[in-house]
């Protein structure tokens, strides 16, 4: 895996530079800077955290990282990374984010648990739910089971308004919940906000990422190890390293 700029750990490169008598010597290269998650204010306080960034908040289009801490000295290691999509509109900030916008929000997130049509991956250990024709995502506002997985679909979640988890064959293949507005659900902020496969384009509102990296993903993450997930911006209010 080649690893970029921004997620190698600092080392000092030696680079030949003209010495004084026309010789070479050698100087060290500037510092790279430290892994993502080293310049973050709060990881979620586990061993693996995703990333998920964008350039700005206009943005459909980014980059996901998982990464582990490992070592006596707690460093962050990138385990993998994948281009990412978002919403088409782009990303909010999560505490402001309104239902049918069509944007990601921003923000530090556990993952409660995945899902998918098909079979979990080999080396799952996430909590993983398979999809069946009963399954349905509640975004019913009215309803006692708003964003929340239900099967069957209770009486007071209109149809017309949730998910029927098991028509999006290839998003919701694999899946993780983000713990985005899902421990004390506000009616309209958003529901529904997931890690999961590339559709056609942009998301309404998730995460998404190409199939072998939702499968690798899922291998990777341990529940022990509380991973979470820190979606954000190069810089700004909605900075992820803010």
């Amino acid at each position: 895996m080649r690893l970029g700029a921004a997620v190698l750990a600092s080392v000092s490169l030696l680079v030949p530079a003209a010495g004084p008598a026309g010789g070479s010597a050698a100087v060290p290269a500037p510092d790279a800077p430290p892994p993502l998650p080293e310049r973050m204010a709060d990881t979620g306080g586990g061993s693996q955290l995703i990333t998920a960034r964008a350039a700005r908040t206009s943005s459909t289009t980014g980059t996901v990282t998982w990464w582990d801490r490992r070592g006596r000295d707690g460093r962050w290691v990138a385990a993998g990374s994948a281009p990412a999509r978002f919403g088409a509109k782009g990303l909010v900030e999560g505490g402001s984010r309104r239902q049918g916008t069509n944007t990601t929000p921003t923000g530090l997130y556990d993952l409660p648990y995945a899902f998918g049509i098909r079979p979990a991956p080999e080396g799952t250990s996430t909590s993983y739910r398979r999809v069946t024709r009963t399954s349905w995502w509640c975004q019913d506002n009215d309803s006692r089971s708003y964003n929340r997985w239900t099967d069957p679909r209770p009486a007071d979640c209109r149809a017309a308004e949730s998910e029927h988890l098991i028509t999006y064959g290839t998003q919701y293949a694999y899946a993780l919940v983000i713990g985005f507005n899902y421990a004390r659900p506000v009616q309209g902020r958003g529901a529904g906000i997931f890690l999961h496969v590339n559709g056609t384009g942009p998301t309404a509102g998730c995460v998404s990422v190409p199939e072998d990296a939702m499968r690798r993903i899922l291998d990777w993450a341990e529940p022990a190890r509380e991973p979470h997930i820190a979606i954000g911006t190069d810089d700004g209010p909605t900075s992820i390293t803010g």
